[in-house]
C-alpha cells in the first residue's frame, strides 16, 4: 500500500499582499465558470520553491448574506483547490510559469462541492490553454 501524497493549502499559497491583489484585479484576465469568477495573473517572480500558484478566495456578503454560508462557502472552493491543484502544477511548472488566481464566488445560492469542483477543474483546464504562449 502505498503512502498518499499529502495535499495541503499552505501559507505560501495565499495571496496576501495588497500590492499583489492590487496588480491581479488591474492586469489580470478573467472568465467565468459557473459559480466562479475567474481573474488570473502570471507573476515574474517565483511565488515559492514548491508551489507555482497562489490564490485569493472572495465570498462577497452581497451574494451569501450570513457569514456561516460565506464560511463554509470558502471552504468547499479551497478544498476543490486544495484536491486538484498537483495536477496542475506539473504543467505550470513545465511553461516555467507563476500564476496569480483570485476565484470570487458569483452564485446567490449555495451550490454543492461538486459543482465547484467541476467549475475548478474547468478554470484549471482554461487557464492552461491560454498561457500556452
Amino acid at each position: 500500500m502505498e503512502v498518499a501524497e499529502k495535499q495541503r493549502f499552505s501559507k505560501n499559497e495565499h495571496i496576501c499582499s495588497k500590492k499583489d491583489i492590487d496588480k491581479l484585479f488591474s492586469d489580470g484576465s478573467s472568465f467565468l465558470v459557473y459559480p466562479l469568477k475567474v481573474i488570473y495573473l502570471p507573476v515574474s517572480d517565483g511565488i515559492a520553491a514548491d508551489s507555482c500558484m497562489a490564490v485569493l478566495i472572495s465570498v462577497p456578503k452581497k451574494r451569501i448574506k450570513r457569514a456561516v454560508h460565506r464560511n463554509r462557502t470558502k471552504r468547499l472552493i479551497r478544498e476543490a483547490f486544495r484536491l486538484h491543484k498537483n495536477e496542475w502544477t506539473p504543467s505550470f511548472l513545465q511553461k516555467r510559469l507563476s500564476l496569480h488566481i483570485a476565484l470570487m464566488y458569483i452564485s446567490n445560492e449555495i451550490v454543492a462541492y461538486t459543482d465547484v469542483e467541476k467549475a475548478m477543474l474547468k478554470a484549471f483546464k482554461i487557464i492552461d490553454r491560454t498561457t500556452d504562449a
